[in-house]
């Protein structure tokens, strides 16, 4: 009797061991996450590689690359988004998958900060280039309420496919309604055509919208349902 009661001691002390180690394992993981990440999470939006680990991340605001030419997220790596839009990413990622498993999502923005699209605005603000970026003062866009990502295709070594322009390019090569064109011109390759048209196949599967003039650019609800639905992040 003294030796079962010993192993069953052992057992739950053993269990309790493994219980505390995930617990601090968890706590440590939480207290890397900057104030932004960690702000994303309190109000219940999701890291999507949390989701789906297999999904590629490479926040195009997290550095100077981008058509404001400015470092936006200065303590954000996480691509986040509301569960919702997560899920459907991860089902989107998994269509891809299944189609060129040598293949993969990968995401350059996610949920945007309302903030931040302040300082995007001021960018374009009096240009023409304004019809690219949404306006706070009317709401913002749906990256705003973690329901909008901008994802392109990027083979086993992450690097990206070709897609006739890159991305965050503001102008008409960047226009779905203009690829059928710019192919027959020349000014765009068939495999170029075939890439986007491939990501926007995966992408509509799962339940997402394209924007017209974005060939990135993917809203899972409409701006109309975020506004009566949801809240905008600050």
């Amino acid at each position: 009797m003294p030796h079962e009661t010993s192993h069953r001691y052992g057992i739950m002390t053993k269990t309790l061991c493994i219980f505390l180690f995930g617990c601090l394992a968890v706590a440590a993981l939480h207290a890397q996450k900057s104030p932004t990440a960690q702000a994303m999470e309190r109000a219940g939006f999701v890291d999507v590689r949390d989701v789906d680990s297999t999904i590629q991340v490479s926040l195009m605001y997290s550095r100077a690359d981008n058509f404001t030419g400015q470092v936006l997220y200065t303590d954000l790596r996480e691509a986040y988004l509301h569960p919702k839009a997560a899920h459907a990413l991860a089902k989107a990622q998994k269509i891809l998958k299944s189609k060129h498993p040598e293949l993969s999502l990968k995401v350059y923005d996610a949920a945007r900060p309302m903030h931040i699209q302040q300082k995007m605005w001021d960018v374009v603000a009096g240009t023409p280039k304004n019809i690219y970026v949404s306006n706070p003062k009317n709401g913002g866009g749906l990256h705003n309420y973690g329901m909008a990502v901008d994802v392109t295709l990027c083979d086993a070594k992450g690097d990206t496919l070709p897609m006739g322009t890159h991305i965050d390019y503001l102008g008409r090569r960047a226009h779905i309604d203009a690829e059928t064109d710019m192919a027959e011109r020349g000014l765009m390759t068939r495999q170029e055509l075939q890439n986007r048209q491939l990501l926007r196949s995966v992408m509509r599967q799962a339940g997402f919208k394209a924007l017209r003039t974005e060939w990135w650019h993917f809203n899972f609800i409409s701006r109309a349902q975020a506004k009566a639905h949801y809240q905008p992040i600050p």
